[in-house]
């Protein structure tokens, strides 16, 4: 979108004309007449055509400058309050356990059906800072809280299983998305921790976890992930396991309560849709938006043209006379 700011010194564009039209004409010198001009001399008059162009050209540039030309980029939305919120992610051995079971009737393994489901949830938090922990045998900051949801997704998508081990540090994973948020002004911190385990290794507990989360203002939310029945077939015939027997529930709970949050338990991949849709609805995206366009003055483009025929025009009066 393009603009003059001070539009009103257009109104200075008939100024020259009205000058040279009732202004007092300046006193002819006596004129001296000479009996014989000399030869070459009043044979060729200068055409002052071209000089009066420019000189009208330079004008309306100076008088474009004058006015103040903006230009106004793209309209960008900024949410002038947003929440700060960390996904914790379980890289153990067993997220590799195909006992996800699509609405095709498919088995796929937990965290690709993690993968899939969470990667829709980034997408809806527009407005929201979001940032990633994995964790495993140790845990780690994946991508530091940022505006930029398709960077999330993709960090998410590039995890691997074994890179960090194969036990669960789920204390350890807490602990470090909740330091995240230390340095945070954000009025709601959010923690959204997925599991399918229990506590098997790392420097810290869970309970110790969450309470230091608890002491900075911060909510979270558990999710434990994994069927309660899985067929397996053995040489001889198909037995039922529980694919989930070592998902510690009662401190995935213990750790929501702390926090004022609340645990949920994904046994395929539609309950786990349900769930992030559901705490969609707990922690809805704040709608209010800022609208913000960059501006950027031009002036300088007309004044450069206005200046470069000054010059010219004072060139060509210096060689005509």
């Amino acid at each position: 979108m393009f603009e003059f700011f001070w539009i009103w010194a257009w109104a200075l564009l008939p100024l020259p004309w009205l000058i040279y039209r009732y202004a007092q004409p300046i006193a002819q010198p006596v004129a001296i007449r000479l009996p014989k001009l000399p030869d070459g001399i009043g044979h060729q008059q200068p055409d002052t055509r071209w000089r009066k162009l420019m000189v009208g050209l330079a004008w309306c540039a100076l008088l474009g400058a004058l006015a103040r030309p903006v230009w106004y980029g793209d309209p960008i939305a900024i949410n002038p309050e947003h929440r700060d919120m960390m996904l914790a992610v379980d890289l153990s051995g067993s997220m590799s356990i195909e006992d996800m079971i699509t609405p095709n009737g498919d088995h796929i393994d937990r965290l690709t059906a993690v993968k899939q489901v969470l990667a829709d949830f980034i997408e809806r938090r527009q407005g929201d800072r979001l940032g990633l922990v994995l964790f495993a045998q140790h845990a780690y900051l994946q991508t530091p809280l940022t505006f930029d949801r398709d960077t999330v997704q993709q960090q998410l998508h590039r995890s691997v299983l074994g890179l960090i081990g194969q036990s669960t540090a789920i204390g350890e994973g807490l602990g470090i998305a909740a330091k995240t948020f230390i340095d945070s002004q954000a009025p709601q911190r959010v923690i959204i921790l997925l599991s399918d385990g229990s506590n098997t290794a790392g420097v810290i507990q869970p309970i110790e976890a969450a309470e230091l989360a608890a002491r900075s203002d911060v909510t979270i939310y558990t999710i434990g992930i994994g069927a309660e029945v899985l067929q397996q077939r053995t040489f001889f015939s198909t037995r039922t396991v529980n694919p989930s027997q070592d998902l510690d529930e009662k401190t995935l709970t213990e750790i929501a309560q702390l926090t004022g949050g609340q645990y949920f338990r994904a046994r395929n991949p539609q309950e786990l849709e349900q769930i992030y849709q559901l705490i969609d609805q707990m922690e809805p995206v704040n709608t209010a938006q800022q609208t913000w366009r960059p501006r950027e003055e031009i002036f300088r483009y007309p004044l450069a043209l206005a200046l470069l025929l000054t010059v010219l025009i004072a060139l060509l009066r210096r060689r005509h006379g």
